[in-house]
């Protein structure tokens, strides 16, 4: 996961990230949550300095691999323009590009990843810190 997260960073210039075994704890409690309770949705966070990114992937138990689910994120790249928060996607909608652009954030400096399964399903949450997708900034 690092390795690839690095990978899309290179691609834009911005600096690797480094793992974060904190970030990875948190991930991992968050990631078991949702394995528990198959519900797919973002964390409720705190606004404030505890504020994590978070980046959140699902798919059929065993099917993919680390560099597919993460390469589902890195594919939004397609859609992205370095505007203005939240207005960096050329499709209009952020969603179509905000995990791509928390994996480029140039503010990030730190990540941690966790998957979890149930009987069906894997889920993967990434944690970034500093967060990313911050209204009125840029991404580079």
């Amino acid at each position: 996961m690092l390795s690839a997260h690095n990978r899309a960073r290179a691609e834009v210039g911005v600096p690797p990230l480094t793992w974060d075994p904190a970030l990875a704890a948190s991930a991992s409690r968050y990631a078991r949550e949702l394995a528990r309770t198959r519900r797919f949705a973002h964390a409720r966070q705190p606004q404030g300095p505890t504020r994590e990114g978070e980046n959140l992937w699902t798919g059929t138990r065993g099917a993919y691999r680390f560099d597919e689910m993460s390469g589902h994120w890195v594919a939004e790249q397609r859609y992205f323009v370095n505007g203005v928060t939240p207005a960096f996607s050329r499709t209009g909608k952020w969603r179509d590009v905000s995990h791509y652009t928390q994996i480029i954030w140039r503010n990030t400096t730190r990540v941690g990843c966790a998957i979890a399964s149930n009987q069906r399903d894997d889920y993967l949450v990434c944690r970034y810190s500093p967060p990313g997708n911050v209204v009125g900034q840029r991404t580079l």
